[in-house]
């Protein structure tokens, strides 16, 4: 494959950061997932450049789109589960109801 142009080099390093603002993620977190040592925006060019070379465009989306499903399951993951509480059932109302009866004739 041949190399990034300067001007398609730049676009995917302003395309890159503005993928991880809007997700809340860091440099180093995109390098963690690339499993480079570095979260410069240097080390992580040279990754790219790498994954250019192996497949072009496609390659270095196809990365990213996996990183991006990883990273959304794992949000999606760590929710809390929230517990359903059942309604009440007739005679917990009726219990409610008289409580109050009783607290209001005192």
């Amino acid at each position: 494959m041949s190399k990034l142009s300067v001007q398609e080099e730049k676009e995917l390093v302003s395309f890159i950061k503005d993928w991880l603002k809007s997700h809340g993620f860091t440099q180093k977190d995109l390098s963690k997932e690339l499993k480079i040592k570095s979260s410069r925006t240097s080390e992580i060019i040279f990754k790219i450049k790498e994954l250019y070379k192996k497949g072009g465009m496609f390659n270095i989306a196809k990365n990213l789109i996996k990183i991006e499903q990883k990273w959304l399951n794992n949000i999606k993951n760590d929710y809390p589960e929230t517990k359903q509480t059942t309604p009440y059932n007739q005679l917990d109302i009726d219990s409610l109801v008289n409580q109050i009866n009783q607290d209001t004739s005192e």
